[in-house]
């Protein structure tokens, strides 16, 4: 499908989940949103919206008429909120994961084995081996805005608006998933990046210029337990703690293949063209990142039944390569917006930080001050 046959779609939320790979995909929407001049709903201080509560007045950037074209933050999925200020043929767009994955990644960078008081070498092995027995410990309350979270339950269902509460509910997460699948456009696949990303350009009539991304992960971490492969009945214990998110991988796995299967054969021979794209303007940008200047200046990509010509510069090449701080900064440069450090919301892991201190938790940085 070429994008010269449909409309480009400029309205989108991009609903960035926790630890699923959201970096690397959020580059592609902030690089979209900056090439096409759109109206971008930016938090008042920092790069957080707002987590896990819907944002206050106070915590986004107004415009005169309230009406937005993208939203590219950590959010908890909010419908009513949302749709309030998102036109109603915006695309809602998320990614997730593997959950096992996924649970590993939360442990390391969320400090879970301090709040669990878990003091092993593989504290998911430990954890696996009877999650029940964490339970008390594992949920961990925000008191100033009356949420409870549990990061080693189901996070990716949480920040997709299902509330803890409902971990044991089967008929509850199977209602709230169906009704996901209404909502949502597209769930991205962290194992299925490439074949996201090409369904996501098609249906969204967008360039294959546009749905790239660089190879190098924007976010990568490297601990002890990083590559554990859980045992049988871990794996089974982690199946039934983490139900919901289970739910929600398995059905939006199904539904990937079975989008991309309407799509009709030549869906594959544009992916190979994509990962053929892809690996040459890698090589190009690292080229040019290495010797500090693109040698030559551009890099031609012909085009193709699935896209025009492009040129691949320095500047495109910057903003793939940018961690989404510098592009959320250049977002805000552009609607000349000033970074109110007063009203930053507080990061998820240092709430987990304060909770483990034994202090209660704050909305913004500076109360913690």
């Amino acid at each position: 499908m070429s994008s010269k046959t449909c409309h480009p779609r400029r309205q989108f939320i991009f609903i960035k989940t926790h630890k699923t790979g959201s970096c690397t995909a959020v580059n592609i929407f902030q690089r979209y949103a900056l090439l096409h001049h759109l109206s971008v709903l930016i938090p008042t201080g920092g790069n957080l919206l707002a987590w896990p509560f819907p944002p206050a007045e106070q915590d986004y950037v107004h415009t005169p008429e309230e009406q937005y074209d993208v939203l590219l933050n950590h959010v908890v999925y909010n419908k009513p909120w949302l749709r309030s200020k998102f036109p109603a043929n915006t695309a809602y767009i998320s990614i997730i994961r593997e959950p096992s994955s996924q649970l590993r990644s939360a442990f390391n960078y969320y400090s879970l084995p301090r709040l669990l008081k878990i003091q092993s070498q593989n504290p998911v092995q430990t954890f696996l081996q009877d999650p029940w027995k964490y339970k008390h410990l594992s949920e961990a309350y925000f008191d100033f805005c009356n949420v409870t979270w549990d990061g080693t339950r189901n996070f990716m269902s949480f920040d997709l608006g299902y509330p803890t509460e409902g971990a044991e509910d089967k008929e509850r997460a199977h209602r709230y998933i169906s009704e996901l699948e209404a909502d949502f456009r597209l769930f991205l696949l962290l194992e299925h990046l490439d074949e996201s990303l090409v369904l996501l350009r098609r249906l969204m009539c967008w360039e294959v210029r546009d749905v790239l991304y660089d190879i190098v992960s924007k976010n990568n971490r490297s601990y002890p337990y990083k590559s554990y492969i859980p045992t049988a009945q871990e794996l089974t214990n982690l199946r039934r703690w983490k139900a919901v998110d289970y739910l929600l991988y398995d059905t939006f796995n199904a539904s990937l293949w079975r989008k991309i299967t309407a799509q009709g054969p030549d869906f594959y021979e544009e992916l190979r063209y994509f990962r053929e794209v892809k690996k040459r303007v890698g090589t190009f940008c690292r080229t040019c990142k290495q010797r500090r200047r693109c040698d030559p200046p551009s890099l031609t990509i012909e085009a193709s039944k699935w896209s025009r010509q492009f040129a691949v510069d320095s500047k495109y090449c910057s903003r793939i390569q940018s961690q989404e701080l510098l592009l959320g900064k250049y977002i805000r440069e552009r609607a000349s917006k000033e970074d109110r450090k007063e009203w930053t919301i507080m990061r998820v892991a240092d709430n987990v930080l304060r909770i483990v201190q034994g202090l209660p938790t704050v909305k913004y940085k500076a109360q913690a001050e």
